[in-house]
């Protein structure tokens, strides 16, 4: 199980096309399948009469031979990856009575799939020559802005609590869901540097490496505390006998229309969209690849994969098959993979060590939402309400509004209510997967280990955190001479990478308290690892400043964020350092950062505010 979200990022793998399955079974016939009729019997040109104690045996060996061959045909199918994944969880949320509303798409028996008299591709497509690659984050102007949330409907108005029921002018209500907020680019100035991610003056882009998390979905399995579809158990059960009035008398006709884990509709526009953005900004990167194509990296979640389809979809266009090599890494227990660290780090998934969030976020919930429990209490009869439901309806807007465009339970809120319920979220993550986590850095420390290892164009020295060597030490699979290169992961793995970097600017105002907001806080998820989150580890060449070494930048969601953590690595107005600055600091963080000790090591974390750290290291561990 795992610890490190609020709705943690556990879920079913891929399941891949079925056309690799049908080659391995019999066909009764090449025509179309409505060209000859079920009932009609078929001679193949023998006459022939068998007893009944033959016709048995024949039977009896044919059922035999099939599940020998079923159970060859499944073993092959398992070795060569041709079987879909087996499912770790459920595709939909649990099926309360009464409360949950389940639409299946696709149909499971269309009358009318007929896939050979519907083909994709069928010639006469016109004229198709291609133009000239685009380049605008070296070409253009202005650098353009992504407001995040097209298709999506806020509500006119908040609860009005003590103050005006009408929002605020500089308010948006989509900036104040943490971790379940659409990405939107943070304005420039925010993560210390006030400058664009443009080219600076005297530079050129050289390179890229874009990490991105997959986009918006359906609430996740399990919570430890809130959880949409317990809720709404809770709410819909047999026993219940509530009404609701005012601001609540929706519910009276609700029903709980989530999913559980795979992407929504919005989600999977949200990559398409990343994918268009970055081929328009950074399309002059493929003129370097004369002779290979680029590979992209996700693992094997659905969301995940789907996600790492729709970018390609969206930065390649339809067809894309032929036009990348897309890299699925397997995220389970066993497997070593930088993109989901946690799978191989026993102490990540100890709830007495590394599970801090959830208990800081019970301290500052019944602050920020007692007066709207108290408000919401007397709209509904015959249930009595708790803190941890109030949360969870703050939990209901957002999920409801990426998955579904709308929710009711939006206005139920007050701005300030808003603002707790996104302040809830940075306490969650700052202790579970960031600067106040025991395991942050060593989860994020390999993805480091390959970002030196591409940075270099020299193989990973030494595996001993979550790199795989059977991957990353193939160039084929793990290419260490490319200039573009892009990587899918969760909101979890991307904290744990700004931690292991040592983006001290992120945590100068920790440890984050759990009984008040404090003022100009650096640390705040909605702005660093929303849905579809996306970071732009940018590589420049500025010989026409005469400097000499080529240099790095990281962008997150369009806002260029100070290096001056990292050792090293100057004071610049522009967010700039010496590639070889930054990889000699990477250098000594990897070799400092104790794999064994961290993940395997018999250490506690005393309860409370008793212990805190703001590097993201095990207790025992200094800089």
């Amino acid at each position: 199980m795992r610890p490190h979200e609020m709705d943690p990022e556990l879920g079913e793998e891929y399941k891949p096309g079925e056309e690799e399955q049908q080659t391995l079974l019999p066909r009764t016939s090449d025509t179309d399948p409505d060209t000859s009729s079920p009932h009609q019997p078929r001679s193949f040109g023998l006459s022939l009469t068998f007893t009944l104690p033959q016709l048995i045996a024949s039977f009896l060996a044919g059922a035999a031979a099939c599940l020998i061959i079923q159970y060859a045909v499944s073993g092959l199918a398992c070795l060569t990856g041709l079987a879909p994944a087996k499912s770790d969880a459920h595709i939909l949320a649990p099926p309360y009575v009464g409360s949950t509303e389940v639409h299946n798409w696709p149909p499971s028996s269309p009358t009318n799939n007929y896939p050979s008299l519907f083909p994709t591709d069928i010639g006469h497509a016109g004229a198709t020559p291609t133009g000239a690659e685009a380049g605008m984050i070296a070409t253009a102007p202005s650098y353009p802005i992504h407001t995040g949330a097209p298709h999506l409907v806020a509500p006119k108005q908040l609860s009005p609590g003590n103050s005006s029921s009408v929002r605020g002018k500089d308010f948006d209500l989509y900036k104040t869901w943490g971790n379940l907020a659409p990405w939107y680019s943070v304005e420039k100035g925010a993560f210390g540097i006030d400058a664009g991610p443009e080219a600076p003056e005297g530079c050129s882009v050289t390179g890229l490496h874009l990490l991105h998390r997959h986009g918006a979905r359906y609430p996740t399995s399990w919570a430890s505390y809130g959880g949409p579809a317990a809720f709404a158990g809770r709410l819909h059960d047999s026993s219940s006998g509530w009404t609701a009035e005012g601001g609540l008398d929706f519910l009276n006709d609700w029903t709980y229309k989530l999913g559980e884990e795979v992407l929504t509709p919005f989600g999977r526009q949200q990559l398409f969209d990343l994918g268009v953005s970055m081929r328009l900004k950074y399309g002059f990167l493929l003129e370097n690849f004369t002779d290979s194509l680029p590979v992209f990296r996700t693992e094997s979640q659905d969301r995940m994969l789907a996600s790492a389809l729709n970018f390609a979809s969206g930065f390649f266009g339809i067809p894309y098959e032929d036009k990348y090599l897309q890299s699925i890494t397997i995220e389970a227990q066993g497997f070593n993979n930088t993109l989901s660290p946690y799978k191989t780090c026993p102490n990540a998934g100890d709830s007495s060590k590394a599970d801090r969030g959830t208990a800081f976020v019970k301290e500052w919930a019944p602050i920020y939402l007692k007066d709207a429990k108290q408000r919401l209490q007397e709209q509904i009869n015959g249930y009595n309400l708790t803190i941890e439901d109030v949360y969870t309806m703050q939990q209901l807007c957002a999920y409801e509004t990426v998955a579904i465009g709308y929710s009711k339970f939006c206005s139920l809120f007050t701005e300030e209510e808003w603002e707790g319920f996104n302040y809830a979220l940075d306490i969650y993550f700052w202790y579970d997967s960031a600067f106040g986590s025991p395991v942050a850095r060593v989860q994020g420390i390999g993805y480091i280990q390959e970002m030196v290892s591409r940075l270099t164009h020299t193989p990973i020295e030494t595996h001993n955190s979550s790199t795989n060597a059977t991957l990353n030490d193939n160039p084929t699979t793990f290419p260490l001479d490319h200039s573009l290169y892009v990587d899918a992961t969760h909101e979890v793995v991307v904290l744990n990478i700004i931690t292991a970097l040592n983006l001290t600017a992120f945590a100068e105002t920790g440890p984050l308290p759990t009984d008040h907001i404090p003022k100009g806080r650096s640390f705040r998820v909605s702005q660093l690892t929303p849905f579809s989150t996306n970071v732009q580890f940018q590589l420049l060449n500025c010989n026409a400043q005469g400097q000499n070494d080529d240099h790095i930048r990281i962008i997150i969601n369009d806002a260029v964020a100070s290096l001056t953590g990292i050792e090293g690595c100057p004071s610049d107005s522009e967010g700039k350092c010496p590639v070889s600055t930054f990889v000699a600091a990477q250098k000594k963080i990897i070799e400092k950062t104790d794999w064994n000790w961290a993940c395997h090591g018999d250490w506690e974390v005393p309860a409370g505010h008793d212990w805190s750290t703001v590097t993201g290291d095990a207790p025992g561990v200094t800089w």
